[in-house]
């Protein structure tokens, strides 16, 4: 993966433009995976954090705007829509409800890559925390270990999910609601065990945590600064 500029999903049940964007990608130094439709796309991005999304807007079963309106919430990764040249309105729909850019077919594979180029170039500015150090723990969310005194723990993808909105959230409070959809479970004391095998790996007295707290009736916190 460090040989590549992004790692990029393209979503399209079209298997000749899946082909051919990903063969063109691919030749332009892009990681690429495909999906054919948007169920295949919404269990892939639970699985993969992906730096960028292209979209079909016209799909069976559901469309590309339903896909953004299901997703988009807990999706901070960046879309660019393909339209067909007769989709005005739902190009504007699709920029209202969160999309970034679109690109109308049939398109020039050129214009495609300067468009997610200039994205991805403005999204490098805000680019995430991956590895932090406090009070002699680090995590390391590329190598997905948590060390402290001298120990390595493992983390889940689980745990990486909701360490790295933490990690970038310092101080703000997440809701066992907010938690669960972040990593699509809605059962809250299976949270409550994700929480406190966290602790376990963090904190030096996990009973009498200092740096993931409980904030009674509102959900948990990390503090790290």
């Amino acid at each position: 993966m460090d040989n590549f500029i992004a790692h990029i999903l393209v979503v399209d049940d079209d298997d000749g433009i899946r082909s051919l964007v990903k063969k063109y990608l691919n030749e332009n130094n892009f990681l690429i995976s495909t999906a054919v439709n948007a169920e295949d796309a919404k269990k892939k991005i639970q699985l993969i954090k992906f730096d960028l999304i292209i979209l079909d807007i016209m799909m069976p079963g559901k469309s590309g705007l339903e896909f953004i309106q299901e997703n988009k919430k807990n999706l901070e990764t960046p879309i660019i829509l393909l339209t067909a040249k007769g989709e005005p309105n739902e190009r504007i729909e699709g920029l209202e409800i969160g999309a970034d850019d679109y690109l109308p077919k049939p398109f020039e594979p050129k214009e495609l890559i300067l468009r997610i180029k200039n994205i991805l170039d403005k999204t490098k500015v805000v680019s995430q925390k991956r590895v932090i150090e406090f009070d002699k723990i680090k995590i390391d969310l590329n190598k997905l270990i948590i060390k402290k005194n001298d120990k390595e723990f493992k983390i889940n993808n689980t745990e990486k999910i909701i360490l790295e909105k933490m990690i970038n959230s310092p101080g703000k409070t997440f809701s066992r609601e907010n938690i669960g959809a972040l990593i699509n479970l809605d059962k809250e004391r299976s949270i409550d065990v994700i929480i406190t095998r966290l602790r376990k790996k963090i904190e030096y007295d996990p009973k009498n945590p200092k740096f993931l707290q409980t904030m009674r009736g509102a959900g948990y916190v990390l503090w790290i600064e």
